[in-house]
């Protein structure tokens, strides 16, 4: 999808005015779409997220649970329907794809990329690097830095030309910075130095040239020790002439802890850098139980990333961390809080899901 969003001076000042109400799209589509399929229960004339998406440039996506995908209709036909993107939430993890040293199984990433290919639906990758979630042989063994190196170098070179011409983002590297701006200590900056880093964004872009390559990483939405940890280093990369394409901003919120409100200025200093930029894993989770007040926290705080992403010329998607509460990620880490994405647990639209919906259609007219 080409982005290429103007607004008039009234459609950029009433993004701020979006009520949380149902809209429905009324301006004919531009574009050739792929048929949207059909939600079981909605409407007929239902637009959804994807249509509203489609017509205001953008994509709109989810990570995606392959095992719900597989056994709960609903599930699946509410993700074909509502997205035009979507992002594997583990089955492209490296622990997951190499269990075994030198033994693949691609099985569940392949069928996610299948479906999504049958739904007319991009891929973002995720992820290459991270300190987290990888193979127990990488972890416990006691590899030299050289076969570290090696090890990395290959598992982005298989796992990337497995891919090739079927994801269209990467996330490179996933949460390489502390909060303060420092380096997070990982296996691979103890053993390889700062330096993995251009050279996991190299190896990655030599597997596939064409995908665009990002950083991502969480509390970094806003102007702050951390985003200017990443500022530094992608003028760095940029200096070294490393094909890093993306800034990727998480966006996992919490209504207790507020909205950053320079989210717009942080996502255009990296612009001004030459890199486009995406919400990749949003949800905005609260202290149980809900109540009004936290509702409209939430609508806000959905929407206020939204709006940053519109308002920004180059950011190219938004992306949910999971869509419905049933399958949610965050009960099982944050001890009482939850109800954190825009459908509840039986697939009903919250306020939040209305006021995405209305932003994307106001920015489509």
């Amino acid at each position: 999808m080409r982005i290429h969003r103007i607004f008039s001076a009234a459609a950029l000042a009433s993004l701020a005015l979006v009520a949380a109400s149902p809209a429905a799209a009324t301006r004919p589509a531009t574009t050739t779409q792929q048929p949207v399929p059909a939600l079981a229960g909605a409407p007929a004339e239902d637009p959804g997220l994807r249509v509203a998406a489609d017509r205001a440039g953008l994509r709109i996506g989810t990570a995606v649970d392959t095992t719900a995908l597989a056994a709960d209709a609903p599930y699946r036909e509410a993700t074909a329907h509502e997205f035009n993107s979507v992002t594997p939430e583990n089955v492209m993890k490296w622990q997951l794809v190499e269990p075994v040293q030198g033994t693949y199984d691609w099985a569940a990433a392949d069928t996610l990329v299948d479906f999504a290919r049958a739904n007319g639906q991009k891929v973002r990758g995720h992820t290459l690097v991270w300190h987290s979630q990888n193979p127990s042989w990488l972890t416990e063994d006691a590899f030299t830095p050289a076969e570290l190196r090696a090890l990395l170098r290959k598992h982005i070179f298989d796992e990337v030309s497995h891919f090739k011409g079927r994801v269209y983002h990467w996330d490179v590297t996933n949460e390489i910075f502390n909060d303060d701006g420092t380096w997070r200590d990982t296996i691979w900056l103890r053993n390889l130095g700062p330096g993995y880093v251009a050279d996991a964004f190299r190896w990655a872009h030599q597997a596939d040239p064409r995908a665009k390559l990002y950083l991502n990483d969480y509390n970094n939405e806003g102007v702050n020790a951390k985003s200017d940890a990443y500022y530094r280093l992608v003028k760095e990369l940029k200096a070294q002439r490393v094909p890093v394409h993306g800034y990727g901003v998480q966006g996992h919120l919490a209504v207790q802890y507020g909205v950053p409100g320079d989210t717009l200025t942080n996502l255009r200093r990296f612009e001004a850098l030459g890199l486009e930029s995406a919400l990749t894993e949003v949800d905005v989770r609260m202290p149980l139980p809900t109540d009004p007040i936290k509702v409209q926290a939430q609508v806000s705080g959905f929407n206020t990333l939204l709006q940053a992403c519109l308002l920004a010329r180059r950011c190219v998607s938004y992306t949910l961390w999971g869509f419905t509460d049933r399958y949610s990620w965050v009960p099982s880490v944050f001890s009482g809080q939850g109800s954190a994405t825009p459908l509840d647990e039986n697939l009903v639209r919250k306020p939040a899901y209305y006021a995405l919906r209305d932003t994307l259609t106001l920015a489509g007219r």
